[in-house]
């Protein structure tokens, strides 16, 4: 490569930002090239001199949008199931899944800044071309089932919302890629904004469904201690295993790396430990709302279905049904519904921009946002339109689960090579992963991998 200078206007930006990588040539065996996203990395100015609290703003943002997919509509039906039939006793569970998903998206914020790669470009480059091949398809494969629970989540809510059929709810879905288009168009922050208002009325929908349901406060705490039960309860180990193992979603993982890039935070050594520090701290306050609004839908069911004595309430529209009776007012299935969609809409827009992420990070192939949007969207719609018209709405539940499964098969393929990346000292450089952040990954792997073994089987044998 010939010694040019960054700041050239002639030169070529993959060259540029080849030289601008800090750490070990010889971990990688090709030069990384333009990154992904390209129209929005490095767009967003950080703070280099000033305070802690000026710097972290600026770094505040990516975090968000990982987090829409700990708490994405495939999520909730477990939520559902955990608190009416459990009450309190699972919210320990959901905490330890938080725990593992800052364990892992820390890595994803030290791969993408320290590394200059996010985890596609790196599969690219580690694997020979068959290997990268094979994993890309398994990430279209688990960005179109997270497409399909974000399809039946939006339709859900549009029907309890505005009472419109869910076959006909899916096919509107379509039209949020022109949501998606506006938006890019303002520029990466107005994302981010979006994304984070969504989060903010969801959290204000359960904030006032939680006050009206009134629960026992001291039980919720004690929710979230450790607790023996749940290994001699098979039923609760089993719904246990089922919010640990669709807490992380392999399209996050992705989606972080690519997206800790969008911040202009320098090209030096301490400038990029500094990036990693501020972007760990940005997903980990996230994480610590999608928490929050998980537990909520927990806790909510445990204050009105598992307190009243229904302790089977897994649908989305049957929990639904169910608020305004016991709750005594017609506000709380509204705001239930109100979240649902938000949270629908919200997932849409990460899964569009990981879908972008690992279509230009693996094959190296750039399409216009809209119609990569639009393949992926129909792919998900078709089944989802065919099984509400064939098998009538209460089928879409089990294709809901089914999305999960699908989810689950494919975890072991981003989540492997995300832990070996990262604690790999040739390709991190100054950046390699400390080793008992090492050790955690991949402790939280195996027992994440384990468990949706699990989830799998069990759901193939019954």
């Amino acid at each position: 490569m010939d010694a040019k200078s960054p700041s050239s206007a002639t030169e070529p930006l993959s060259v540029a930002l080849t030289e601008a990588v800090v750490g070990s040539p010889g971990g990688w065996r090709s030069e990384r090239g333009d990154p992904s996203l390209l129209g929005m990395f490095g767009s967003i100015r950080t703070i280099k001199n000033g305070s802690f609290w000026r710097k972290l703003l600026a770094f505040l943002g990516p975090g968000y949008l990982v987090a829409v997919g700990y708490m994405d509509p495939g999520n909730w039906a477990t939520s559902l199931a955990g608190g009416s039939k459990f009450g309190y006793a699972l919210l320990t569970v959901a905490l330890l899944s938080n725990l593992m998903a800052i364990v892992l998206q820390s890595l994803c914020s030290r791969l993408g800044v320290g590394a200059g790669r996010d985890l596609a470009q790196a599969c690219r480059d580690a694997y020979p071309r068959a290997v990268s091949w094979a994993l890309w398809l398994s990430a279209e494969i688990a960005i179109t089932a997270t497409d399909l629970a974000e399809v039946i989540g939006t339709a859900i809510g549009l029907n309890l919302l505005f009472g419109i059929p869910l076959e006909i709810g899916v096919i509107i879905t379509a039209a949020d890629v022109f949501l998606i288009l506006a938006l890019q168009a303002f520029g990466f922050r107005w994302i981010e904004a979006f994304v984070v208002t969504l989060l903010g009325v969801i959290a204000a929908c359960f904030a006032v469904q939680i006050a009206m349901a009134d629960p026992n406060w001291g039980e919720v705490i004690r929710g979230f201690a450790p607790t023996t039960e749940i290994f001699h309860n098979r039923e609760m180990l089993y719904l246990a295993l089922g919010i640990l193992g669709a807490t992380v979603m392999p399209h996050n993982l992705y989606l972080h790396s690519g997206l800790v890039q969008t911040r202009g935070y320098g090209d030096s050594v301490p400038e990029k430990k500094e990036a990693i520090k501020l972007s760990t701290i940005d997903s980990t306050i996230a994480l610590c709302l999608a928490l929050t609004i998980n537990a909520s839908i927990l806790i909510l069911a445990a204050a009105t279905f598992h307190k009243t004595g229904q302790h089977d309430v897994a649908e989305l529209d049957q929990a639904h049904a169910f608020l305004a009776p016991l709750l005594g007012s017609s506000l709380a299935p509204t705001l239930f519904a109100i979240a649902l969609l938000c949270c629908g809409l919200n997932s849409t827009i990460t899964a569009t921009l990981a879908g972008q992420i690992v279509m230009e990070g693996f094959i190296n192939l750039r399409v216009a946002p809209w119609l990569r949007r639009m393949i992926t969207r129909m792919i998900a719609i078709v089944p989802a339109v065919i099984v509400t018209l064939w098998y009538g709405e209460k089928a879409t539940g089990q294709l809901l689960i089914l999305s999960q499964v699908v989810l689950s098969l494919q975890l072991p393929f981003a989540v492997v090579p995300l832990v070996l990346f990262t604690a790999s000292k040739s390709k991190m450089g100054p950046f390699v992963a400390p080793r008992w952040i090492t050790a955690l990954a991949a402790l939280t792997a195996a027992i994440i991998i384990a468990l949706n073994i699990k989830l799998v089987v069990d759901f193939v044998t019954g």
